[in-house]
């Protein structure tokens, strides 16, 4: 499954360089953390479109826009969960950052899995951030809404 959200659009809210949404591909087979990391980027300061799959598999036919994403938007972000049925975050993680085309998109760890040896670990495979999800509602969505806010108000993003 692939839904592709439009979020924003008011003139006051922050743009990508050339006017167009943020495009952000969120990687999670949780339906509740979707909705909840969907619903806090809603109302966020920066038009964004999200487009969210459920596994590690769909994530990489998505990014090489294969099969059904032909027409896949190129993300400007990626929001990754690490445990994900058919191929894991720390896979998906790791052919995006050999993949000359995709390496340059910023991949956001977003996971339960608290393990210093494998935080040290994705960091050594080029994640761009770490962020456990909290089982709090409102810190989880404080914490999706501090990731808009350093990754897409304060940070350059690479243009595509």
């Amino acid at each position: 499954m692939v839904a592709s959200i439009a979020r924003g659009g008011n003139d006051s809210m922050t743009r990508s360089a050339h006017g167009k949404p943020i495009e952000i591909l969120l990687v999670e087979d949780s339906p509740d953390d979707a909705c909840l990391t969907i619903e806090a980027l809603k109302d966020g300061k920066v038009r964004n479109r999200v487009s969210h799959v459920e596994d590690g598999e769909q994530a990489l036919s998505f990014l090489r826009r294969q099969d059904c994403h032909a027409t896949a938007p190129r993300p400007d972000l990626i929001l990754l969960d690490l445990c994900l049925p058919r191929k894991s975050g720390r896979e998906v993680l790791e052919e995006v950052k050999k993949d000359p085309d995709l390496k340059s998109i910023p991949v956001i760890i977003m996971t339960t899995v608290d393990d210093r040896e494998i935080i040290r670990q994705v960091y050594s495979e080029h994640a761009n951030c770490y962020v456990n999800k909290p089982v709090d509602l409102d810190e989880f969505i404080n914490v999706v809404r501090s990731i808009e806010d350093f990754w897409l108000t304060i940070v350059k993003l690479p243009a595509e």
